[in-house]
């Protein structure tokens, strides 16, 4: 079972990281004292009742909410509480959003080059500070610290993309008619709003943040209310980099503050990333508002594994696309069809199920960690259930973990699961687990493995495993997903490309991709200007020495209304 073990309270932050750090994994303290002091910046936390409290980031300083609210904040390794985060009200969104909106006109009237200026020292920060970072997702989150690690890297790449954004961003000019030119630029919307999970507590937040700004707008975050140790560090190395107040806030808390945020007339536009049913109603209540809105919901992404795949590379993708992160990811594998019942198909199964059954519970390289919550755990332990009950067969059991000697101190500890399918229809194949569990299923033909990846709701990610290139091309062209793989199980569009569901799908709704050139169109308004000017009045025309085609000499423009009726 999963229970909280909360141990003895403490007296300070560092103590707090130091005795809350999962097993090997070294306490980041010795790098928090090594950190300079901003006179302008206010501690991440302070303490009550001996309990770090994280606050709302507002203008430049951290605030406790309005109402001094707050919610407990749990080691999902260990139970153990680590801190209590803000649980902020309407009032207190009001606070942040005012404060982006006066920090907007001084922000958006700097170039592009004066703001990604700032961004490369956050670049350069975040770099310096990785390990300190990763360690602090490692406490709240509970990767390993290897995915930790690539969480702060892969973050960061995004901030790197934003900081090029000088030299891609231009807008266009072209003569389009007879004195007539046409030009194009992109001016930054205002107030942009940024409500993001807990799966990535760095990643995610950096898919919105940096190109927002970058592109001239404020921004108001609201993290995730279950990992908000890391963005509040993360605010003090904006901070730190120069970022003026008022150009980046934080609002902590829950529902109340993200209908707040999508509410408020002066935000311009919402990103949300989080569950399909949480999206679709974001999307909806920022479109009855006529307001920009993308939210990006669940997955359930199909692998299809071919007679031909080579067995090795493709068994040790599908475990780490299944497994790793402990499967709290959208991209994650959740279905593999394996076409035909050979003797190939029959190793590519049992090295699966061998390198699966071979990972160890823990925060060190190599190892799984545990799933988020009680709440989370249990829904994944009644998938396997409800899968077993309808007569699927359990290759791999995971539930034993919950009972090992490792989760006797508490956590969600659930091992990887391999659950082999006699029916499409179970729950598990159908519906987003979000856990370390993948569902086999034999098909007998291409075109039954297409149906059932086309059939299900969502369209976020799919991949091949063949060594044919025809093979590949054939599926990745009827996949019915935007992120497609071949031989490979996480299919994530590294920048300069987008990322992002496929619109009329579970897995996206509103307007364009989350990164990428798809951000850069998000968080602007193209604004175009069409020009005419008057001919010189000079001697060389009044001759004739300077007429050309472009002055009425040439064919006719009969697309040209300019002046005429």
């Amino acid at each position: 079972m999963v229970h909280i073990d909360k141990r003895p309270r403490i007296d300070s932050t560092e103590e707090t990281l130091d005795k809350t750090m999962p097993p090997n994994v070294e306490s980041p303290t010795g790098v928090i004292n090594a950190l300079p002091v901003m006179a302008t910046t206010k501690p991440t936390t302070t303490t009550k009742d001996n309990i770090t409290e994280v606050n709302n980031y507002i203008n430049g300083s951290f605030v406790p909410p309005i109402k001094s609210s707050y919610l407990p904040v749990i080691n999902p390794s260990t139970s153990n509480e680590v801190g209590s985060v803000a649980l902020s009200s309407k009032d207190d969104v009001s606070a942040a959003v005012s404060a982006a909106s006066a920090a907007f006109p001084a922000w958006s009237n700097l170039t592009m080059k004066s703001r990604v200026a700032i961004l490369l020292k956050f670049h350069y920060l975040i770099r310096e500070h990785a390990t300190e970072l990763a360690k602090l997702i490692v406490i709240e989150n509970g990767k390993n610290m290897t995915e930790a690690l690539a969480d702060v890297a892969k973050g960061n790449e995004t901030v790197e993309y934003a900081c090029s954004l000088p030299q891609i961003a231009q807008g266009k000019t072209l003569q389009v008619s007879r004195e007539v030119t046409c030009m194009d630029r992109r001016d930054a919307l205002g107030v942009v709003a940024s409500i993001v999970p807990f799966n990535f507590p760095f990643m995610v937040p950096m898919w919105t943040v940096p190109i927002a700004l970058a592109c001239g707008n404020t921004v108001v975050l609201k993290p995730s209310e279950k990992v908000p140790l890391t963005m509040m560090r993360v605010a003090e190395l904006f901070k730190e980099a120069g970022l003026p107040d008022g150009v980046f806030n934080m609002v902590q808390g829950t529902k109340e503050v993200v209908e707040a945020l999508i509410d408020h007339p002066t935000v311009r536009a919402v990103t949300f990333v989080g569950s399909s049913p949480v999206a679709n109603i974001v999307a909806t209540r920022c479109r009855n508002l006529n307001k920009r809105v993308t939210a990006l919901g669940g997955a359930k992404n199909h692998l299809i594994a071919l007679p031909d795949c080579e067995v090795e590379g493709a068994s040790s993708d599908i475990v780490v696309s299944f497994a790793g992160c402990a499967g709290q990811r959208c991209m994650a594998a959740s279905v593999l069809l394996v076409m035909g019942d050979g003797e190939q198909q029959k190793a590519l199964q049992e090295k699966i199920i061998d390198k699966a059954s071979k990972i160890e519970p823990g925060s060190e390289a190599g190892k799984m960690g545990p799933v988020i919550d009680a709440g989370s755990y249990e829904k994944i332990m009644k998938y396997i259930e409800k899968s077993v009950e309808n007569g699927a067969e359990l290759l791999l059991d995971g539930r034993s973990w919950s009972k090992n000697e490792f989760a006797k101190n508490g956590g969600c500890w659930i091992g990887p699961t391999i659950i082999k399918h006699s029916s499409k229809e179970d729950a598990a194949m159908k519906e987003e687990i979000f856990g370390p569990v993948l569902s086999i299923y034999q098909v007998k033909s291409w075109s039954e493995a297409i149906e059932i990846e086309n059939g299900n709701p969502f369209g976020n990610a799919a991949s091949v495993y063949t060594t044919n290139g025809g093979h590949a091309e054939w599926f990745v062209s009827r996949f019915r997903a935007s992120m497609l793989g071949i031989n490979i199980g996480i299919p994530v569009p590294r920048e300069p490309f987008s990322f992002g569901g496929l619109y009329g799908t579970q897995s996206k709704y509103g307007d364009m991709d989350i990164t990428g050139d798809g951000a850069i169109e998000f968080f602007t308004n193209r604004i175009k200007v069409t020009s005419k000017w008057p001919m010189p009045n000079v001697d060389e025309f009044i001759s004739g020495e300077g007429l050309s085609s472009a002055t009425g000499h040439g064919p006719t423009d009969h697309a040209n209304f300019a002046g005429t009726m």
